[in-house]
């Protein structure tokens, strides 16, 4: 009875242990997948890169532009005091309309009449005196015709009227001197216009010469706007000029180029164009806002497109440009004929294809791309 039971009891034993052998041997057996699983690398998604892009245009197209400019007068006077002092009195404003000879603005002249009346007692001291000078001598051209007088006494006479009569002309030209010096205290336009700036009001002393105020002459009107330098010639060669204006939405009025600055500003660096307008109607006002747009005319070459400088692609000697068909990238050979503000002139390419722009170097040939929306045109 005893062997019966130890005979059982070895065999759940044996059970026991074959199933946790079993068990051991079917951890490590999936222990090793999953290491082996771990260990492999990852399948390389290929990523899609998003670039930048252009269509191509003929070098040879128009070329539009459009500059804000100002309505001005094509001659405008900055008037100024010929003397200093404190304007007392200002008849005009912005805008004003004068005409030749009005009286603009007025300067005290307290001081200048002072001035006025000095030379005026000057004149009549210098008069006093060649008349006491005059007396003198016909008495002594007597008393030398009766030869009771030298020659030499006589000419002292005769030089003592010289000198006061020198001395008559030079306070009358004092006193005249400081009658204009009077009349300057008033200021006076020279020509019939509209004011378009005052740089002076009452109350203030002003020198001579300061420029108080500017006058625009009545007659031809301009737009004066500002063009960097690498558009001068575009501008010097350009087609056609069409002029419109912000308050007058269905006005256009055709312009030439009247001057061109021979400097360029120190601050902004552009030069300053006047456009002249053609056959101007009456309600074109001084100081509107207008926009002058002009149509040139590219390189006549059909042959050559225009792309920009970064989408050339340099392998050794032989430039190219990727061209982007069915979203796949292709390397283009191309051939430069030159270099016009940042443009490449080429050839080699045809009007619409798409170009890549910008990467151009980090692409392979048949890579697959994609192109944004706003770079499709």
């Amino acid at each position: 009875m005893q062997s019966a039971k130890l005979v059982s009891y070895l065999k759940a034993i044996s059970k026991k242990k074959l199933f946790y052998v079993l068990a051991a041997v079917a951890l490590c057996i999936a222990g090793i997948f999953f290491w082996k699983a771990q260990s492999q690398p990852a399948a390389a998604i290929e990523m899609i890169p998003l670039v930048r892009t252009a269509v191509v245009g003929a070098a040879g197209e128009l070329k539009s532009y459009t500059y804000a400019g100002e309505v001005r007068g094509r001659y405008e006077s900055q008037l100024a005091f010929q003397v200093a002092g404190k304007i007392i009195k200002r008849n005009v404003q912005l805008g004003s309309v004068v005409n030749a000879g009005d009286v603009l603005l007025e300067i005290d002249p307290k001081d200048l009449k002072q001035t006025v009346n000095s030379s005026s007692a000057q004149v009549r001291s210098a008069e006093s005196q060649l008349k006491l000078t005059e007396s003198n001598l016909q008495r002594y051209r007597q008393l030398y015709s009766q030869n009771a007088i030298s020659q030499a006494q006589l000419d002292q006479y005769e030089n003592a009227y010289e000198v006061a009569q020198a001395a008559v002309q030079q306070a009358s030209a004092q006193y005249g001197q400081s009658s204009n010096q009077l009349d300057y205290s008033r200021l006076y336009a020279d020509t019939s216009g509209v004011i378009s700036s005052i740089n002076a009001e009452a109350g203030q002393v002003v020198s001579a010469g300061q420029t108080v105020l500017t006058i625009v002459q009545n007659g031809e009107r301009e737009v004066e706007i500002s063009v960097p330098e690498n558009r001068i010639e575009e501008l010097r060669t350009a087609l056609q000029l069409t002029i419109s204006f912000w308050a007058l939405p269905d006005l256009k009025v055709n312009g030439k180029v009247q001057e061109i600055a021979p400097m360029a500003a120190s601050t902004t660096r552009t030069y300053q164009v006047r456009i002249s307008l053609l056959n101007p109607p009456p309600e074109i006002k001084l100081g509107m806002t207008a926009a002058v747009s002009l149509t040139s005319a590219g390189n006549q070459n059909v042959n050559l497109t225009s792309i920009p400088l970064s989408a050339i692609y340099q392998t050794n000697d032989m430039p190219g440009v990727w061209v982007v068909t069915d979203h796949t990238a292709h390397l283009r050979p191309v051939q430069i004929s030159g270099l016009d503000n940042n443009q490449m002139q080429v050839t080699g390419l045809l009007p619409g294809e798409i170009i890549i722009t910008a990467g151009v170097h980090k692409l392979r040939e048949g890579q697959k791309v994609r192109v944004s929306d706003g770079d499709r045109q």
